[in-house]
């Protein structure tokens, strides 16, 4: 049943996505089919998607142990504190603590989960930095 309604969701949005993407208008005529096939292509598979979920036989649904709920909610938890923090702590420091909370979860070391953490965050911050020209904020612990 969740199916079908994610799909009759999904195809109400497709129908919105439509009549927002059919009002795009190009002042300059460089294609002679202009701006507007793309999206409307993309929506209409979206909305074919939704319609052969709409009609397909559902499945019997189970849901996954609390343990796994639990672990999904940790990950979401620390993703939005990653994104919270993220220039408060400074690129580095904000993934160690991501990369060492998720490496937990999935069943690594404290240790391994750790030092993949550090050397994670600052490899990646040397690279977008220097090697990318990509500027990340270091934080306030660090500037």
């Amino acid at each position: 049943m969740s199916d079908r309604i994610f799909a009759a969701i999904w195809l109400l949005l497709c129908l919105a996505g439509a009549a927002i993407a059919w009002q795009i208008q190009s002042e300059y005529s460089y294609e002679p089919l202009g701006p507007r096939p793309f999206p409307l292509g993309i929506i209409g598979l979206m909305a074919l998607c939704a319609l052969l979920l709409l009609r397909r036989q559902p499945d019997t649904v189970t849901w996954p142990p609390l343990r796994t709920l639990r672990h999904l909610a940790i990950m979401v938890v620390t993703l939005a504190g990653y994104g919270a923090s993220f220039e408060w702590l400074g690129f580095p420091l904000a993934t160690t603590l991501l990369t060492f909370v998720l490496g937990r979860l999935f069943g690594a070391s404290a240790k391994a989960a750790l030092l993949s953490g550090v050397v994670g965050g600052l490899v990646l911050y040397l690279a977008f930095d220097r090697l990318l020209d990509v500027t990340l904020p270091l934080g306030v612990w660090f500037s």
